[in-house]
């Protein structure tokens, strides 16, 4: 048997969706299920309250706020306690600054969580009050928060804000740790954007999305700015960057923002401060304002700018310092007729002499001609435009139009000085929702793969070969439980069968070739398990074998892990032969009950079969059925990550591949009108046969797409009703 054992995929700081399986353990797959429960419940409370959206987005941010600061508090406290016992810190009156140093906030008692709860419980308490006066202090004893938190809770029925703070009041939340807090607040922003409660949904920008942009320049040390910062999740995402790396954010580095919108600003600052990070973020139009004045100073500037836009004062901005390019053009009504140039440039001055920078922009201005031309030309010349990634449509929740990434790199060596790396990676995404898509973290990773190649770490690239390898064999070690699991309750079911076929043999009245067909499923079935067993059997031994060889194995360089690589492929179809096994002895055991059921109406039967007790084994083989399938494809799944790398890059190089990737210089660019768009380079990739074709994943998102289109048609519905009976009719 496969040793089952436990192998940490992520840490906590990591944002890396990898899973951990073990018994006891919160996957990720549970931290999902919860924030969707979380949402789900808070969004019910609106419905059923006489709040907009709008009304609402502000207090349930500042309650997820309060408990998680509450949650800091309480562990600072802890930590203060324990350092002081051992003598680590001298036992004396504990200051603010002892939590801030722990990366949390000083919280009086009447500004915490768990004492208002106490409050509200004891009935009679003013919770609109006792919240608003929380928030008050907290602004008090921390100056960055000043006038940021929400106070606005009388607005809410007593009883559905009672309700809402106890949704975040569980055991789980109470438990819950930081980096879990992190990401329930991000979904809530995200699920806010979704609703376009705030600004259109624009200050929020998805996570996959800045998370390539800081794989890609690396935000791990000085002046970090966002001129157009929204919630702040650029900030957040580089101190993810810079923990998972082993540093400390609050050493490391400075974060800077500019944001026109003050109620944006709030949100950033209280997205900060959920995660324990500071930034100084200023109120600015950045087209005319430059609040910090950091031209040539930053070492990082990461941005998701408003696109396209043609109402900028061409007077206003003319001889800014920060426009050395020129205007990109000027409209007869002295407006610029484009924006995106503007902050292109803006991007590339704020730079010193070795930054980086990464943001979004419009597809349409990587080949915008005209005066925009003219400045694109005079940014590549300067050498510092490095990567282009195309990104498809529908990653964006409030606007569908597909968009790219530009990085320049103002400090890389002259041998890439006038060549520009062209990735394009609209083929490569995740379905999220029928609107939605994503980068899975592996595709984040393989991306980030490529780029490293083209500055020449191929260590980095045979690292991540090997954390997938080494993934394989984690997963793998799961395998034997999930299949134990599916495996003991088919042995109850086809106990249960048994039964029910001695209780057959002995009853005259029931119809023979009923008998006969029950005992051809039973057969079959039988047949089928047999067939199964000894599959599984021979797969649990090659796992098992290839884990011994391969589990700790050192695998430093690319002809030892393509060696590994090739051992497992053959195991993969092994694998997808027990995936469908499985999958068909849940469909023969379902059957066999069906007509067991039908049978079992026969009282003399009856008193023999447990028909509700089979039923209930059928409805829990189902589940175990789920996990052994999904165990399988995991394994799968690291592997198919090995193999789409080693596929692209056999040698561990950068190399031109079609459709997806190539390495151009200035003289291309040149003969291309200055364009930058990856898609004009790369060419088209040839047809790929999808061997990990899921017909039943395929199925859940055409029920998923089903179920927007209704729900859709039904918030149609009401609303034209509603504009009816506002017109009398």
């Amino acid at each position: 048997m496969l040793e089952v054992k436990k192998i940490e995929l992520q840490d906590e700081k990591n944002i890396d969706d990898s899973k951990t399986r073990s018994s006891g353990s919160t996957t990720l797959d549970d931290i999902e299920q919860f924030e969707s429960d979380l949402w789900q419940a808070a969004d019910n409370l609106r419905a059923n309250s006489k709040l907009t959206s709008s009304d609402y987005f502000m207090p349930v941010l500042g309650v997820i706020f309060l408990r998680h600061a509450t949650n800091r508090f309480n562990v600072a406290h802890r930590q203060i306690e324990a350092d002081q016992a051992n003598g680590r810190m001298p036992k004396r009156k504990v200051l603010p600054a002892d939590y801030i140093a722990r990366r949390a906030l000083y919280l009086p008692e009447d500004a915490q969580y768990d004492w208002i709860m106490q409050q509200a419980s004891i009935g009679g308490a003013d919770l609109p009050k006792l919240i608003t006066s929380a928030m008050t202090a907290i602004e008090e004893s921390f100056e960055p928060l000043d006038g940021v938190l929400p106070k606005d809770y009388g607005i809410f029925e007593t009883k559905v804000l009672e309700d809402l703070m106890r949704l975040f009041n569980s055991e789980l939340i109470k438990n819950a740790s930081g980096d879990v807090f992190g990401r329930i607040y991000e979904y809530f922003l995200a699920k806010f954007s979704i609703q376009k409660a705030h600004d259109n949904g624009e200050f929020f920008t998805p996570s996959s999305i800045v998370q390539t942009i800081v794989n890609v320049i690396e935000p791990d040390h000085g002046t970090i700015l966002d001129p157009a910062c929204g919630s702040g999740g650029m900030f957040v995402q580089s101190s993810h960057f810079i923990e998972h790396e082993g540093g400390d954010t609050a050493k490391k580095v400075v974060f800077y923002g500019q944001e026109k919108n003050r109620d944006t600003i709030r949100i950033a600052k209280m997205n900060l401060a959920v995660h324990g990070l500071e930034g100084k973020i200023a109120e600015a139009i950045t087209y005319y304002e430059d609040e910090h004045t950091l031209v040539g100073k930053c070492d990082f500037v990461m941005a998701n700018p408003p696109f396209n836009v043609d109402l900028v004062d061409a007077k206003r901005v003319e001889g800014d310092p920060r426009l050395p390019f020129g205007l990109p053009g000027v409209n007869k009504d002295k407006k610029v007729s484009n924006g995106n140039y503007l902050w292109i440039s803006y991007f590339w001055s704020y730079l010193n002499n070795k930054g980086r920078a990464g943001f979004v922009m419009s597809s349409q201005a990587s080949s915008a001609g005209h005066g925009e031309k003219d400045v694109r030309q005079k940014i590549v010349e300067t050498g510092d435009v490095d990567v282009m990634i195309s990104i498809r449509s529908n990653f964006f929740y409030t606007r569908s139009v597909p968009c790219e990434l530009w990085f320049f790199d103002r400090g890389r060596p002259s041998e890439r000085k006038n060549k520009v790396l062209m990735l394009d990676a609209r083929n490569v995404y995740r379905k999220v929702t029928r609107k939605i898509f994503d980068f899975s973290p592996e595709q984040m990773k393989n991306l980030a793969a490529i780029v490293w190649l083209y500055r020449g770490q191929q260590n980095r690239f045979l690292m991540l070969v090997k954390e997938y390898l080494s993934y394989v064999c984690a997963e793998s070690a799961f395998i034997p439980r999930a299949l134990a699991s599916f495996d003991s309750t088919l042995f109850d079911l086809l106990g249960s069968f048994d039964l029910l076929a001695k209780a057959l043999a002995k009853n005259t009245n029931i119809d023979t070739e009923q008998k006969k067909i029950l005992s051809g499923a039973v057969t079959q079935l039988r047949e089928t398990s047999t067939l199964y067993k000894a599959d599984a059997q021979r797969l649990l031994s090659n796992l098992a074998a290839y884990s011994e060889k391969y589990g700790s194995a050192p695998l430093p360089d690319n002809k030892s892990q393509h060696t590994a690589r090739r051992t497992f492929d053959p195991i993969t179809e092994t694998i997808r032969g027990l995936m469908k096994q499985v999958d068909l002895l849940y469909k023969l055991t379902a059957r066999a009950a069906d007509l067991g059921s039908l049978l079992a109406a026969d009282e003399s039967i009856s008193a023999s079969y447990d028909r509700r007790g089979t039923l209930r084994l059928v409805k829990k083989l189902e589940e175990e059925r789920k996990t052994a399938v999904e165990q399988l494809k995991h394994a799968i799944y690291f592997h198919r990550q090995v193999a789409w790398l080693q596929d692209r890059f056999p040698d561990a190089v950068l190399a031109d591949v079609p459709g997806l990737v190539k390495l151009v210089d200035h003289k291309d660019i040149e003969n291309a009108e200055w364009s930058l768009a990856p898609g004009l380079y790369v060419g088209v990739a040839p047809p790929e046969v999808d061997e990990d074709f899921d017909f039943e994943q395929t199925l859940r998102d055409i029920h998923t797409e089903m179920v927007d289109l209704n729900k859709e048609a039904a918030e149609l519905a009401a609303k034209i009703q509603e504009n009816f009976e506002g017109m009398g009719i």
